[in-house]
């Protein structure tokens, strides 16, 4: 590889030793050792020929000297002893492999789309579903909350199972969980609102390891000038989740009715199970598929260290950036499930779209999250690698996804137009999805290995956030207007800017 660096003009190394007053010659070893590196014959130099450069000059005359022969001497060691090890060390892109690393963070997007897939079609399936059987809003605003029941009571337990266990089996585990749940709604719909509201906190049992999980696989399989654009590509797969199972739903609903789509939509994790159980690893050391090099990159970056025996509870609730952590995650996570479960009645109910409309709109905002996810996670790997400090780059890309949402819902209450309103959305929903480089990577820069355990404490207040402010919706929609919902996540938006830039760090804390 090395010899196709030299310039054209250079002659060759002369792999022999000169005697004086003598012709020069070529070993035969040095003749074999020759062809090996350039794949051709090398002439013996019984009648040396001198060559011009591109400019004119004579290179074998400049080439006289002790300097000359010391240099070709160097360039002769380092081909015959270095080249093999070059050409061991060939990154995976060089030999035009795709990295394994990335096949990971694939396979955990598509898991996030299959997340929020499953989540988002009741939100459209509720409006014939409540027709059906009757529900007030305060009872669709009792469903839609029951999911975060069983959610809430598994991210801590996953986020230790997945840093004890590994995260394979974790979030191989949720997948099939929450499609079997999935599948049964139509038929717990039909037994009864009780069985109705445990199947649905069934299903948020199965997606609710899925963030501890993932955050753990990635943290031992991606470095850290990658860490934003990989999480950022992870979760725009639930921003994409979301703009198939809104655009799909009502489609399946027209045709075959609501139940098809929780049967096919579950049917799909038991798909993806089958591709993550053979080719997924926990971790590049179990993953004997992994070139060396690639291992040796992940681990020149990786802070992740050993796995995790015990948690040091006291210690990690100690810390303030773990508090603005979670903080944080609840504050946005308000305004970020209202959006999530309750933008198709909004739809339905105040800009009088149709069911048809009403899912086909919500694409917009989903899509527009998924593009400036991504566009957010290169921008803040960029300004890192360009040596702005990681506390920098989170506090900035938080306080975009706090501060952009907050305006834009705030000027709902001014528009006229069904369009101005959409475009509203999409630009509260966009701003938002900076988020993912801001608070949702800062659980493996303030403790790589309590990156599960973390990202369960704070989810765990995400999905309170979740609980209360689903049901809460319901309520004041009863009682009040649109208006006051989204009042309150500005609130709630304007408390989590404060906190997060007050007391958060981009810096290992924890070790």
């Amino acid at each position: 590889m090395l010899l196709h660096l030299l310039p054209l003009s250079c002659p060759a190394p002369p792999f022999h030793l000169r005697r004086t007053g003598g012709s020069p010659r070529v070993r035969a070893g040095d003749r074999a050792r020759t062809r090996g590196l350039r794949g051709t014959d090398v002439e013996p130099e019984t009648a040396p020929r001198r060559r011009r450069s591109r400019d004119g000059d004579d290179p074998q005359a400049a080439g006289s000297g002790g300097d000359t022969g010391a240099l070709l001497a160097s360039v002769r060691r380092l081909l015959l002893s270095e080249a093999p090890a070059a050409a061991e060390g060939d990154s995976e892109e060089e030999q035009g492999q795709f990295p394994k690393r990335w096949a990971i963070v694939f396979l955990c997007f598509s898991a996030f789309l299959l997340c929020n897939m499953d989540r988002v079609n009741m939100s459209i399936a509720i409006l014939p579903m409540s027709a059906e059987f009757g529900w007030n809003p305060q009872t669709v605003g009792l469903i839609q909350s029951s999911f975060f029941w069983g959610y809430l009571l598994t991210q801590i337990a996953g986020g230790i199972w997945a840093d004890t266990v590994g995260g394979k089996t974790v979030l191989g585990f949720g997948v099939v969980w929450w499609s079997i749940a999935t599948a049964l709604t139509p038929v717990a719909a039909h037994l009864g609102l009780p069985f109705l509201l445990v199947v649905r906190a069934f299903m948020g049992i199965g997606e609710g390891v899925a963030m501890p999980a993932m955050n753990n696989i990635l943290s031992k399989w991606v470095p850290v000038s990658e860490r934003s654009r990989s999480l950022s590509l992870v979760y725009s797969g639930m921003y994409l989740g979301s703009v198939t199972g809104l655009a799909f739903s009502p489609l399946l609903i027209h045709k075959f009715g609501w139940p098809s789509v929780f049967f096919s939509f579950g049917s799909l994790g038991l798909v993806w199970f089958t591709t993550w159980a053979t080719k997924a690893y926990s971790s590049p050391l179990e993953d004997p598929g992994i070139s060396a090099a690639e291992k040796k990159l992940i681990a020149s970056q990786s802070t992740a260290g050993e796995p995790v025996k015990t948690i040091p509870w006291r210690l990690i609730l100690s810390k303030p950036p773990v508090w603005a952590l979670i903080v944080s995650h609840f504050c946005h996570n308000w305004g970020t499930f209202i959006l999530l479960t309750w933008m198709p009645t909004y739809y339905n109910q105040v800009l009088k779209f149709n069911l048809m409309e009403s899912g086909l709109i919500c694409v917009l905002p989903w899509f527009t999250m998924a593009v400036s996810a991504n566009v957010g996670g290169w921008i803040a790997d960029t300004l890192v690698s360009r040596g702005v400090s990681v506390t920098t780059v989170r506090k900035i890309m938080q306080s975009i996804g706090f501060l952009g949402p907050a305006f834009f819902l705030t000027q709902l209450s001014h528009v006229n137009s069904p369009a101005m309103a959409v475009l509203c959305m999409a630009c509260s929903q966009g701003t938002d999805a900076f988020s993912q480089s801001g608070l949702y990577s800062n659980h493996q820069d303030i403790g790589p290995r309590y990156a599960g355990v973390l990202l369960g404490l704070s989810n765990t207040a995400g999905v309170l956030a979740g609980v209360f402010g689903t049901a809460a919706t319901g309520y004041i929609l009863q009682h009040g207007s649109w208006d006051n919902v989204f009042e309150l996540s500005v609130v709630l938006y304007l408390v989590g800017t404060l906190v997060w830039n007050i007391f958060s760090t981009g810096e290992k804390i924890l070790d």
